[in-house]
């Protein structure tokens, strides 16, 4: 997955011309394609130029969306396991994605999620997040007639 930030000048309700730098996670397999791919997500949305001004890898190991909330969180849990032989706890990180209203609704997006699960793991941090759309790889089927 790759972080992308597309700069372009957002017109205010005021009509002032403002600025703006929006962040996009992408699910790509490349630097060009998460720029490919965020370029035709953005273009509808923009009106005039806009540049891609940063990419960056990032690691999620999951990302819950619900297309409901309005803001993405990062929720970084570690999973306790016991090692057998010497029985000394071990924690494993991870950082999840979570789409939510509040604060309070990426919490219990993150028990729910995890509800299913045999894993005990601890939620260590859950912050709200500048990302503004997760742009999910949807695989384009060439033989459909």
């Amino acid at each position: 997955m790759y972080q992308v930030k597309v700069k372009y000048d957002k017109i205010q309700e005021n009509g002032c011309v403002k600025p703006t730098t929006d962040v996009y996670v992408v699910d790509a397999l490349s630097f060009t394609e998460a720029e490919a791919r965020t370029t035709e997500y953005v273009k509808p949305y923009i009106s005039g130029e806009f540049t891609v001004t940063d990419i960056k890898r990032v690691k999620y190991a999951e990302v819950w969306g619900n297309d409901k909330g309005d803001y993405w969180f990062e929720a970084q849990l570690e999973f306790i396991t016991l090692d057998e032989r010497s029985g000394a706890e071990k924690r494993t990180k991870n950082r999840m994605l979570v789409q939510a209203d509040t604060l309070t609704e990426a919490m219990q997006a993150v028990a729910d999620n995890m509800k299913g699960t045999m894993a005990d793991y601890e939620a260590v941090c859950i912050k709200q997040t500048p990302i503004l759309e997760y742009i999910k790889y949807e695989p384009q089927n060439d033989n459909e007639k």
